[in-house]
């Protein structure tokens, strides 16, 4: 999941392992500092938010205070007020000294007013800000923890249980994501890939059973799946194992399975050879009883398998025949020995 440059090997090939065994460990220097960056970066951010703070704080109490003077000055400003309204309708002040006294109080109201408006704005615009900045500092903190994981993932761990059957990696190898350095082995479950001419791709479905022996014990296969795509002339097909399979089994080990695609017929039939290459199955050479000579004959080829072809006319059981090369028989209806 994670590049790197190999830095030591813990497991080697070979081991049986279980899920979670450390199998590799990985370097990552970027890695490293990226999350040096990040912390350094986190705490900024926290100093940032720290210092804003304080100084919303101070801010607060600022207002407050002056919230308070203002305050106290109505309080003073109102009692002059009614003092000066009382004389004035008494007659005993002049009408200018109570004007100033009611202006002065109604500046002082204003003002109040002004300030409780803005510690009331100051208090929404604290209270959007310090929870934009932390939830800001909270995805630096996911985004750092993230950053981490991913240096977890610098040590290989075993996936599954089983045998690490290949590590395709070498100390100081610079390893990038994705790429494949190795793989278990699943003991506990094989399949069989075969290798099936395109003669029979018609026939071969899933489901059909196929026998082999290992050690002088039988075992029976079924056929899981069938790929289509054909290469070489020929095809992929899947077996697993019907009841037990062989004990010390190993991957890539070669096995020849009996596929039995129909009821069993008798048959004449004669191995195959290179002969074919030059006749298309059309003729071959027969060998007279005293083995003097060979003539060639028609015959007609029908069905086939990587052993044998089976000759449905032109010849007769028992008879001896060439299936070697004829490219130097040229096209002789006789050859004599």
């Amino acid at each position: 999941m994670e590049g790197g440059v190999v830095q030591q090997i813990v497991t080697e090939e070979g081991s049986r392992v279980k899920a979670g065994d450390v199998i590799l460990i990985l370097s990552n220097e970027n890695l490293d500092m990226q999350i040096l960056t990040s912390e350094a970066d986190l705490a900024e951010k926290e100093n940032i938010l720290r210092n804003t703070m304080i100084q919303m704080e101070q801010q607060k109490l600022s207002v407050e205070q002056e919230k308070l003077q203002l305050q106290m000055e109505v309080q003073r400003n109102r009692r002059t007020y009614e003092a000066q309204k009382s004389l004035y309708n008494d007659g005993l002040i002049a009408r200018e000294d109570y004007l100033k006294a009611e202006e002065d109080f109604t500046l002082s109201s204003s003002r109040l007013k002004l300030v409780e408006n803005r510690a009331k704005q100051d208090s929404l615009h604290r209270t959007v800000e310090i929870d934009r900045m932390r939830e800001s500092l909270e995805n630096m903190r996911i985004n750092m923890m993230m950053i981490r994981k991913r240096k977890e993932n610098l040590t290989i761990k075993a996936p599954i249980e089983g045998e690490l059957g290949l590590l395709d990696v070498v100390l100081g190898q610079s390893v990038g994501a994705g790429s494949k350095i190795g793989q278990i082995n699943n003991l506990d479950s094989y399949k069989i890939e075969a290798q099936i001419d395109e003669h029979y791709i018609d026939r071969i479905t899933p489901g059909l059973e196929a026998t082999f022996e290992r050690q002088s014990e039988r075992y029976a296969a079924q056929i899981r799946k069938v790929y289509p795509e054909v290469r070489d002339g020929k095809f992929k097909a899947d077996f697993k194992f019907m009841e037990q399979q062989p004990e010390n089994i190993r991957s890539g080990q070669t096995y020849y399975l009996n596929l039995q695609l129909g009821q069993p017929v008798e048959a004449v039939l004669i191995p195959r050879g290179a002969f074919y290459q030059k006749t298309g199955g059309k003729w071959i050479y027969v060998l007279s009883s005293d083995g003097s000579k060979a003539t060639r004959r028609d015959i007609k080829i029908g069905r086939q398998n990587p052993q044998y072809y089976e000759v449905v006319e032109g010849l007769e059981a028992g008879e001896r025949v060439i299936t070697s090369s004829y490219d130097n028989f040229g096209e002789s209806e006789v050859l004599v020995f």
